[in-house]
């Protein structure tokens, strides 16, 4: 899931697709219009042999303010190698509160780092 989203934020196009399970896979992906991704958290991952399921909220960039992308993905090993599958998106508005931590990931507290970007 880490790889993935790493692929997605440095618009990795082929990459991305190449982690797609075949039976899944579109045609073509064009991610240069997606989002500025900056921090991902796994909410929770679980694993049964050869199949896993990973929540997962992938946070980005709006312009002024913050965005998520929250999704229970489904991924699949096959000799040795995990794909995706499947997943059920939701996106939603991010409101950090003054004192909880910036979602840019600095470790500081929102009001003291991305003000600029309420």
């Amino acid at each position: 899931m880490r790889s993935r989203f790493s692929g997605f934020a440095l618009k990795l196009g082929d990459y991305v697709r190449a982690s797609w399970h075949p039976s899944t896979r579109p045609p073509t992906l064009n991610l240069d219009e997606t989002p500025d991704w900056v921090t991902l958290r796994i909410l929770d991952s679980s694993q049964n042999g050869d199949v896993g399921q990973v929540h997962f909220q992938a946070i980005y960039r709006l312009h002024p303010g913050w965005g998520y992308l929250q999704e229970y993905s489904q991924f699949v090993r096959e000799n040795g190698h995990w794909y995706y599958l499947q997943g059920e998106p939701h996106e939603g508005i991010l409101k950090p509160g003054r004192n909880e931590l910036c979602p840019c990931g600095s470790g500081r507290k929102f009001k003291a780092c991305c003000l600029c970007f309420r």
